[in-house]
């Protein structure tokens, strides 16, 4: 970010020449996005569709989690304004054209999945990959090909990811060459607020686990290890063995702990969730993108489908960006521009999304063993 920042500054015309390399390296992002949509949807709700009670539980506590964490997010921007100021370089967007509301139904569902990846349609990607999931249940070798497709789709993503730097700096030098010192300001300033919305968030996990009459002094402790891992490596995925291993020992049976966690990595990110809310609605504001209320719905409304192929893997979230801006005619600049200072926010934001899924473990294992510390 700071070399792509100094170009614009200093050579705001050369800056804004590097703009195609920016864009080439958004293009490589959008072109995973039907893949891991369909592998990581296709897997997580085959596996998810026989949890049984306790699973039934868990999914409905990561549901009203994650519903509080990106209503935050939104509220946040919505009310902070980060974006407003910030001038966006960005190519033309088409005009969205006036659409019923039956329309907007009818649209949800594709006539072909190969023609709603060809168009980018997230929605319908979304739609067919979740009722395939659910009919693919019982079809392990089907399965096993999804979380297949998904994994290859994150290890080009991991490629991919190896040419942001360069990527990011072109993308924020023409970025900055064309609004200024604006664009620094604003990007801090968002890297501020998406601090304080987790730290928020994180005060209503402790009052969950208030509710719910968890111990917070030993929940505390047993937390520490893995919420620091997640915080160096980014990754929630590679905090998972020792958070299994903290949860035990603070008293959950391992039966719970095996279900809650490892399925908390698909449908309880709320770290990550508030982040892809106001990723969204900070880039509307950048580019001078007035959102309609029902704009707002339906956007919310994506991210609550699609942040559960969020991976618990680093930048796996900016993929689900990328297809919801795709869809709702959101500047895919911005996208590379928020990258600049990702790494700020990425630590604090996978924090968040272990420490959510432990503290879910507990309350969800209080009525078993947890209570006695």
């Amino acid at each position: 970010m700071a070399v792509g920042a100094a170009i614009g500054l200093l050579w705001p015309e050369f800056g804004q020449a590097l703009a195609p390399v920016g864009r080439m390296f958004l293009k490589l992002i959008q072109s995973v996005i039907a893949p891991v949509l369909f592998g990581s949807l296709v897997a997580g709700c085959a596996r998810g569709s026989g949890i049984g009670r306790l699973g039934g539980r868990a999914v409905v506590l990561f549901e009203i989690a994650t519903s509080i964490a990106l209503l935050l997010g939104w509220g946040m921007v919505w009310w902070l304004e980060p974006g407003v100021g910030v001038t966006l370089q960005a190519q033309p967007v088409a005009a969205a054209v006036p659409v019923t509301f039956g329309q907007v139904l009818v649209n949800l569902f594709p006539v072909s999945i190969f023609d709603a990846m060809a168009k980018g349609n997230v929605l319908q990607i979304v739609i067919f990959s979740v009722m395939i999931g659910v009919a693919a249940q019982a079809q392990e070798r089907f399965v096993r090909f999804a979380e297949s497709v998904a994994a290859v789709s994150y290890e080009y993503i991991r490629y991919v990811m190896l040419l942001a730097p360069l990527g990011v700096a072109a993308s924020m030098a023409a970025t900055v060459g064309a609004g200024g010192f604006s664009v620094i300001q604003g990007l801090s300033f968002f890297a501020l607020v998406a601090w304080a919305a987790q730290g928020i968030f994180v005060g209503v996990i402790a009052l969950g686990l208030w509710w719910a009459r968890v111990p917070l002094g030993k929940f505390a402790v047993a937390v520490r290890e893995p919420f620091l891992i997640a915080l160096g490596t980014t990754s929630s995925a590679a905090a998972l063995p020792k958070a299994m291993e903290a949860m035990e020992s603070f008293g959950v049976r391992r039966e719970v702990v095996s279900l809650t966690l490892p399925l908390g990595l698909s449908f309880n990110l709320c770290g990550s969730t508030i982040h892809l809310a106001m990723a969204t609605l900070f880039v509307a504001q950048a580019a001078g993108i007035d959102l309609s209320f029902g704009q707002q719905v339906m956007i919310l409304a994506t991210l609550k489908l699609t942040s559960k192929g969020v991976a618990g893997i680093p930048r796996a979230n900016f993929v689900i960006l990328s297809s919801l801006f795709s869809g709702f005619g959101l500047p895919l600049e911005g996208l590379a521009m928020l990258l600049g200072v990702d790494a700020v926010i990425d630590m604090i934001r996978t924090g968040v999304n272990v420490l959510g899924n432990c503290a879910a473990t507990a309350m969800l294992g209080d009525d078993q063993n947890a209570r006695k510390y």
